[in-house]
């Protein structure tokens, strides 16, 4: 069954540069000859390191772990010697923990315990994709666990897949979803069944119509599962803008989550991610990267293991051109700028962009000519302008008012600035300066309460 989707407020129309790569189906790089697997690639509690240096590890040996229930456990990529345990650089800037692995050439799993996920009570398959360190691989690494234990007193209705992919350059999910729709259905079916839902909905944007066609196919028959088609529209993969445009539903505003409207969210990505681990008992060791960008010799779409330094991606793909200017993690408008090349992929790496100095617009910041634009862009309906004077001005408490809490970071009003204004950044300035007044808060009251 297909359809198509409302729309919804604000957002915008940036070139999305996805023709290098979106017919290119993806190869696979090998595994590196040291792997560094950070500690932290997660939303919620770090791991502690479970092995130490001289320990021999497997593909799938887990090698850290919390016991916060928010988090969620990694595992070796490549099997040899742990030659290190300890703070190594990371894709966020600032080094973290991690295991770092130095391959021994064999490729040696851990036991695979495949399973029938259809003879498997809903506990058990929450079990599996909590043991197999499966988050979020849209970007957010979220546990997925996590999203699949909602309270029983907020029941959801409706699985809402995300395979809208509307960040430019990145085609992971498209290829994905064309090459592996069945593996697509079947995990959606899974989360279906933990979550005791009927009604499945994929959203795909209308830029990926071989990504419809192969979806509709593999989901033919299945009773509940529809594919909807997307309005090309920026940022229409982020959660609350998904479920407006296709169920009219409107998530309540920090900390309202979907599930207060009866919804879960997964990217297309963790489908297959926990069809592996249930159906076949991987663990999350891998994941497909966009290697793209005027300033790479051959954009590609590469499955790597987690942990391969982002080198390794370059070379695979003939190596850069000259005068690249920036490299991001991730597409132009959410991505991180990287500093070096030794630093490993993650499992939220989605992308990795190579940008020249002609792509990059080096505009000198002019001052705010009140034109609203980023108010009309905002998906989130706030107004970042505001949002960003009061945080020039370290006026956090008017900052938090005028819901600066409720910013996704999406780029949207930044990129509609015609004064070069860094909106996004003040206003991530000041969510910063917000949630480290009410820690200082929160530790008064404790201190008063304890004394």
């Amino acid at each position: 069954m297909s359809g198509k989707a409302g729309l919804f407020k604000g957002g915008i129309h940036p070139r999305y540069g996805k023709d290098a790569t979106a017919g290119i189906a993806v190869t696979a790089v090998d595994p590196p000859s040291l792997a560094v697997i950070p500690l932290q690639q997660h939303i919620g509690a770090p791991c502690s390191a479970l092995v130490k240096k001289g320990d021999e590890v497997a593909v799938g040996t887990k090698v850290g772990e919390s016991e916060a229930f928010v988090s969620s456990p990694v595992h070796a990529t490549i099997s040899g010697k742990v030659t290190a345990v300890g703070p190594r650089p990371h894709p966020m800037g600032v080094p973290v923990e991690s295991v770092v692995i130095e391959n021994d050439g064999s490729d040696t799993w851990t036991d695979l315990k495949a399973a029938d996920w259809t003879s498997l009570a809903r506990e058990d398959l929450v079990t599996a994709v909590k043991a197999a360190g499966i988050v979020g691989l849209g970007g957010a690494t979220f546990p997925t666990h996590v999203k699949l234990s909602p309270p029983a007193e907020k029941p959801i209705d409706t699985l809402v897949l995300n395979g809208a992919e509307c960040e430019p350059y990145l085609t992971a999910d498209h290829r994905l979803m064309v090459e592996r729709a069945e593996d697509v259905v079947q995990g959606a079916l899974i989360l279906a069944k933990i979550l005791d839902v009927r009604s499945i909905i994929v959203g795909v944007e209308g830029n990926k119509p071989d990504a419809i066609d192969a979806l509709n196919k593999a989901g033919s028959g299945k009773d509940g599962l529809s594919v909807v088609t997307l309005p090309v529209k920026y940022p229409q993969g982020a959660e609350k803008q998904l479920i407006k445009a296709l169920l009219d539903r409107e998530v309540p505003p920090p900390p309202g989550l979907p599930m207060d409207v009866g919804v879960v969210v997964q990217n297309v990505g963790t489908c297959v991610a926990v069809k592996e681990a249930v159906s076949d008992g991987r663990p999350l060791v891998e994941r497909i990267v966009t290697v793209s960008g005027s300033g790479i010799s051959r954009p590609a779409n590469l499955r790597v293991r987690i942990g391969t330094p982002l080198q390794n991606l370059v070379e695979a793909c003939g190596g850069m051109k000259d005068g690249v200017a920036r490299i991001l993690m991730g597409g132009p408008m959410m991505g991180m700028a990287q500093s070096s090349l030794d630093v490993p992929v993650i499992k939220g790496t989605s992308g990795l962009l190579f940008l020249r100095r002609e792509d990059l617009a080096r505009k000198t910041e002019k001052p705010c000519i009140r034109c609203g634009r980023c108010v009309r862009a905002c998906p989130m309906i706030i107004s970042p302008q505001t949002i960003a004077l009061f945080a020039r001005n370290k006026m956090f408490d008017h900052a938090e008012k005028w819901r600066a809490l409720d910013c996704i970071e999406c780029g949207c009003c930044a990129f509609s600035c015609p004064s070069t204004i860094p909106l996004v950044h003040l206003i991530r300035y000041a969510k910063g300066q917000i949630v480290a007044g009410r820690r200082r808060q929160q530790a008064k009251e404790k201190e008063v309460k304890s004394a």
